[in-house]
């Protein structure tokens, strides 16, 4: 099974192209981040990201939803964010890379989890706020930048999905695969 990541930073339109993947038959892999903040802000907490235990939080519901999508059964699964998107993520609140994070980045290597090439979606140019996404133009742009840098150094070969309409962006994943 090929596993590839979708990336980029927050609005940049990853939700909408793993719907549309999926909608063409592939395996696709929720984004762990944003399920977090909506079941914490539910339970009252404002900014679950400001939690000491946020980012942890993350790593383990994106490590269980790897795990579970191993009961897919299609030769390749499209994954919305990785534990690498947890690293930049990290970076970008000023928390350190804590022992879990540190951990399944490990695991991930170690087992050859992902494929080398990332699909890295670029920005529509605007962020939409939401409950989840509070953040400015600007924050998101160097957040991208976090985002591309993490994903090098930790080894991985970016293929730009530039801006367009969702099938356009789609066809260039499909040709890329």
């Amino acid at each position: 099974m090929r596993r590839f990541i979708l990336t980029g930073t927050p609005g940049a339109g990853k939700t909408a192209i793993l719907r549309q993947l999926e909608v063409e038959g592939f395996d696709v892999v929720e984004e762990a981040a944003t399920d977090i903040i909506a079941l914490e802000q539910a339970r009252g907490v404002v900014e679950p990201w400001a939690n000491s235990g946020f980012i942890d939080a993350v790593v383990g519901l994106q490590r269980d939803r790897q795990l579970h999508a191993d009961q897919f059964h299609g030769p390749i699964q499209f994954h919305d964010r990785s534990a690498v998107c947890t690293v930049a993520l990290a970076t970008f609140l000023g928390r350190p890379v804590s022992d879990v994070l540190r951990g399944e980045l490990e695991r991930l290597k170690r087992d050859e989890i992902y494929q080398k090439r990332v699909f890295f979606v670029q920005s529509l140019g605007f962020v939409t706020p939401t409950q989840a996404r509070r953040i400015s133009l600007d924050e998101a742009m160097r957040f991208e930048r976090l985002h591309e840098e993490t994903y090098r150094a930790c080894g991985f070969d970016l293929v730009p999905i530039p801006l367009g309409s969702v099938l356009d962006r789609v066809a260039a994943i499909r040709r890329a695969l």
